[in-house]
């Protein structure tokens, strides 16, 4: 029985031990699988950052790479700086040493300013050179201006004839495109006419000539249809022949000369005090008819305000005491300027509708319209009335387009370049010259290649060699040169 008894003990103490192990054993597999699959998961995830490192690394390096500038990118960047954000040569250096200091761009390598000449004279060569003729009919703008010294630049702009049916708005630079320009020391209707002969046999020959009134280029484009048998219309610029017509009308006018008077003394009298802001805008003598809608603005808005409708005499020291005296009688004159008012509004009005969408028979008739408002007696109504049948016909006899009647695009083409050359004083006028073809069109990084492939630097040598005979430069380190040796012989 004992025997027995120790027997069952053992195998129950055994049972227990083998349930207890038996559980300890299904923890065990229970937390080694829970263990496995955790396990699992962080191996997985372990695989996505992997992933997601690798594509990071491949991101950075092709942000790396965006963010690095090469040479030709470079170039761009410098031409790009100096024509459109208007800023020195030198100036567009710095710009890009600023980028390089303060962000995450990388440069290949930062030029010299004299590269940036070098590049944009060898653009305005290679536009010139890519000069060719077109299967399109189109409109020759062409001006004399910018003195450099005793010579003066001819420039010649090319406009698609039809170019009111393509945008609404008057004419852009980005319109146009720059088929030639001339350096000249003597301008004359002969010389005028060799260069128009000689930019015409590449560029081919326009169908209409748009100018201003004056006589070398009439007398130029008349020799050239007459020695070339050509029969090409010649278009009177619009602004020029209203400046005139006001001209006629006014310049010898005693109410004109009377209100002129008066506004000098105005300007005078109001120039060094607090009342600054009131002076008449000032009008340069030579084309003053031309800008003279911002003295009409300036009248206009002086007898709105109705400061010198009031009756009675002013307090000394007030804003009218103040200014009847800068300005004396300006009521006497008041009729006078209202009618000058009117007379201006209407012709800036006539200008607006026909150099935002240029001349046909819808424009004619608008113009006339306004025209009726003016006295019959008017010499503006007449003169601008004569100019509009004549250039109706020129129309009516030569395209369906709406007629091309203003030269302002090419005014506003001189007036950028020299803007640019305020910023550049130590640049010669004569090589600067070669700046205008860049300001024309759409200028982008493919027709920067394509100019730069045309003219390489012998380009450029042979173009200033062709063109340019002397520049001041050249003259003055010549004279101070030969002064010093003369000085030395002299002192021998």
């Amino acid at each position: 029985m004992f025997q027995l008894s120790k027997i069952i003990k053992s195998r129950d103490e055994w049972r227990e031990k083998a349930k207890k192990r038996s559980l300890e054993l299904w923890e065990s597999r229970k937390v080694h699988k829970y263990y496995k699959e955790q396990v699992s998961k962080l191996r997985e995830e372990n695989k996505k950052l992997k992933e997601e490192l690798s594509n990071d690394s491949q991101n950075d390096s092709l942000k790396k790479n965006d963010f690095l500038l090469e040479k030709e990118n470079i170039r761009v960047l410098l031409i790009l700086l100096f024509i459109e954000g208007v800023i020195s040569y030198r100036s567009t250096i710095r710009v890009l040493k600023i980028f390089q200091k303060q962000t995450q761009i990388d440069m290949e390598w930062i030029p010299h300013f004299t590269s940036v000449i070098n590049w944009t004279q060898r653009i305005g060569v290679g536009l010139l050179n890519k000069v060719d003729k077109i299967n399109k009919d189109w409109v020759a703008i062409m001006d004399h201006s910018i003195d450099i010294g005793r010579k003066q630049l001819f420039v010649v702009l090319r406009v698609e004839e039809d170019i009111f049916l393509q945008k609404e708005g008057a004419i852009t630079l980005k319109d146009c495109e720059c088929v030639g320009i001339k350096i000249s020391d003597k301008v004359t209707g002969e010389n005028l006419y060799k260069e128009l002969k000689e930019i015409f046999q590449k560029s081919g020959e326009p169908k209409i000539i748009i100018k201003d009134g004056g006589g070398v280029l009439k007398n130029g484009v008349n020799l050239y249809n007459e020695r070339e048998n050509s029969n090409i219309e010649v278009v009177d610029d619009i602004t020029h022949i209203v400046a005139n017509a006001l001209k006629k009308q006014y310049e010898k006018s005693k109410s004109y000369e009377k209100y002129m008077k008066m506004l000098r003394t105005g300007a005078t009298k109001l120039r060094q005090t607090d009342l600054s802001f009131l002076i008449p805008p000032k009008l340069r003598k030579k084309g003053r008819f031309q800008a003279i809608s911002k003295l009409n603005n300036w009248s206009k808005k002086m007898i709105q305000k109705g400061i010198f409708s009031k009756r009675g005499k002013a307090k000394k020291g007030s804003l009218l005491g103040r200014l009847r005296v800068s300005f004396p009688k300006f009521k006497l004159i008041e009729p006078f300027m209202k009618s000058f008012e009117k007379t201006t509004t209407i012709t800036n009005k006539i200008m607006k509708i026909l150099k935002n969408r240029g001349l046909n028979v819808s424009t004619y008739n608008q113009s006339i319209e306004l025209l009726t408002k003016l006295p019959k007696n008017s010499k503006t109504r007449k003169i601008i009335r004569v100019w509009l049948d004549k250039h109706l016909k020129i129309q009516q006899n030569i395209s369906p387009s709406p007629l091309i009647i203003s030269s302002d695009i090419i005014e506003s083409l001189f007036g950028k370049f020299k803007y640019l050359l305020e910023r550049t004083p130590q640049l010669d006028m004569n090589s600067a010259t070669l700046l205008v073809p860049l300001l024309c069109g759409n200028i982008d990084k493919e027709k920067i290649s394509i100019a730069l492939e045309n003219a390489d630097n012998n380009s450029l040598k042979l173009w200033k060699d062709e063109n340019i005979l002397y520049t001041v430069r050249k003259q003055r380190i010549e004279f101070f040169n030969s002064s010093q040796k003369m000085e030395i012989q002299e002192a021998v």
